[in-house]
Parts: structure tokens; sequence; C-alpha cells
């Protein structure tokens, strides 16, 4: 009887130290910018499709519901969208589409924009969900394109 109270404790220190580690994994997720392009320009208003590559560095498959982002130039709100609902496979990467609007404008031709895309997404996992937030900033040139859109 006790050989099998030290196996089972044993068992629930792995798997809290497994659990922790991927945990600590998952809010390590990283953000790039794939594709943005201009859907349909009405009035002062523009629609986006923008595609975000997300990559997973755990070794859990990752269940994402609709997640929604902010992006923003020099601290100043000019879009906002929604990230489709993806499934993020172990060690690996996914594409997501998005779309967003924005009906501001940036305009500084001497300065590259600091240009910031954030959010929160949430993630179903085993028996629990995680509440990850993302922030990337793009390239100089990946911004350059934001502005100009807007």
């Amino acid at each position: 009887m006790k050989t099998a109270k030290k196996a089972i404790i044993i068992f629930a220190i792995i798997a809290g130290i497994f659990g922790f580690s991927q945990y600590a994994s998952a809010s390590q997720i990283g953000v790039t910018i794939a594709k943005n392009e201009l859907l349909e320009k009405n009035g002062s208003e523009s629609t986006y499709n923008m595609q975000l590559e997300f990559n997973n560095p755990s070794l859990l498959v990752l269940t994402a519901g609709k997640t929604d982002f902010i992006i923003s130039v020099e601290d100043e709100k000019i879009g906002d969208g929604v990230l489709e609902p993806f499934i993020l496979p172990a060690m690996s990467k996914a594409l997501v589409d998005g779309v967003y609007k924005s009906d501001k404008k940036y305009s500084d031709d001497k300065n590259a924009p600091v240009v910031k895309i954030s959010g929160v997404t949430k993630y179903d996992v085993l028996f629990t969900s995680l509440d990850v937030p993302f922030v990337y900033y793009p390239t100089e040139d990946q911004a350059r394109e934001f502005i100009q859109q807007n």
C-alpha cells in the first residue's frame, strides 16, 4: 500500500511540473503578420483582411475561440477586429484570418510609426482555459503598409 501512495505522489508531482512547464510555454506563443489587404472602403471606414501566424512552442494542442484585437499607431487606436476561432497544433504554426475596421487616418511621413497589434486569446486546454495576451509590433515595412492603407 505504501508503494502505491508513493507512486501516486510521484505521478502527481511529475504531472504538476509538466503542466506548469506547458502553461509557461503556451504563454510564449508568438505572433507575426502574414498578410494584410484592403477589402472595402466605405466613406471614412475601411475594412481589412489580416492573416496572423501563431507559433505554439508548447506540447499542447490549443483550441482558441474568437479573439478580439486592437491596432494602434503611436498609442492611438486606429482599428479593431476579430480573429476567427482556430486550433493551434503542438510545436507548430497556424495561419489565422481576421477582419478589422479602421475609421482613422494616421499621417507622419517623416518618422517610422510604432504600430502595435494587441489582444487576448482564450485557449481551451484539457480541463481548463488560458487567457494569453499577445502584443505584436510589426516591422517598419509592415507598419508603413498599415499607415499607407489607412
